[in-house]
């Protein structure tokens, strides 16, 4: 038998740890479903109120009416004593008693209608402000609740990522590496080159004033005294006509 208790305990347990996670998971919108269920309940009070508020109003025409109703027996009364009818003033007088009762009550009604409506209005004051800060705060947990789901995607997105962009660093730094030998293979077979290949052996008869280069060199060197020699001359010509053409001019 305490074996059975035991295990009506766990089991009473578990309920419980199942029943704290259920609410747990659904704190916000457990919370957002009592806040509307209490903005229903003020809507349901409003109704309440407006009854007894037309319930107050039906009590202060009927106080209105009966004051009317007693003012009028009582000139009927005055009236039946000036014609010294005491029977009959005695059963008016009667009757604005009955009025008179009826009114008090009346009165009394409307008092304790008029205390519900000042109680009622402040009640639901009371509750609707404090609707609006529940309201306040479900919005602020809201937020919060968004601000660690998006915070938690991002740590985990970030994971991912870290990964995704070290393998992608490694990839880089592979085509870095391979753009490096490259160009070192590159400036290496320009230094063979330019050591023991053709280029090395043009080089060699250039400097040596011989090939194309040397030759080429010579052509244009020739070409550049020869245009300033002709220049020389001809401007040599040119000095020696000019006296020349003066004198035959003074002639």
């Amino acid at each position: 038998m305490s074996v059975f208790s035991k295990i009506l305990t766990a089991l009473r347990g578990s309920a419980r740890e199942i029943g704290e996670s259920v609410v747990d998971n659904n704190a916000t919108r457990i919370y957002e479903q009592e806040i509307h269920e209490s903005k229903a309940a003020i809507a349901k009070a409003k109704q309440d109120l407006t009854l007894v508020m037309a319930q107050e109003k039906a009590a202060q025409r009927e106080i209105e009416r009966l004051d009317k109703e007693v003012a009028r027996y009582e000139e009927h009364a005055l009236a039946a004593l000036d014609k010294t009818e005491e029977k009959l003033a005695e059963d008016v007088a009667a009757h604005i008693a009955e009025l008179e009762t009826e009114r008090a009550a009346q009165i009394k009604a409307q008092a304790e209608f008029a205390g519900h409506i000042v109680n009622l209005k402040g009640l639901i004051r009371t509750a609707e402000t404090r609707i609006r800060e529940h309201e306040r705060e479900l919005a602020v947990a809201k937020t919060t609740e968004s601000v660690y789901r998006a915070t938690a995607s991002i740590s985990t997105s970030m994971g991912s990522s870290a990964s995704k962009l070290g393998n992608a660093r490694e990839s880089l730094d592979r085509i870095k590496q391979r753009h490096t030998q490259m160009a070192d293979r590159m400036a290496a077979a320009e230094e063979l080159d330019a050591e023991f290949g053709n280029k090395a052996l043009e080089k060699r008869l250039a400097d040596a004033g011989i090939g194309d280069t040397g030759a080429r060199k010579d052509e244009v060197l020739a070409r550049l005294k020869a245009r300033r020699a002709g220049n020389a001359e001809a401007a040599t010509d040119e000095a020696q006509a000019a006296p020349a053409d003066k004198a035959a001019g003074e002639q």
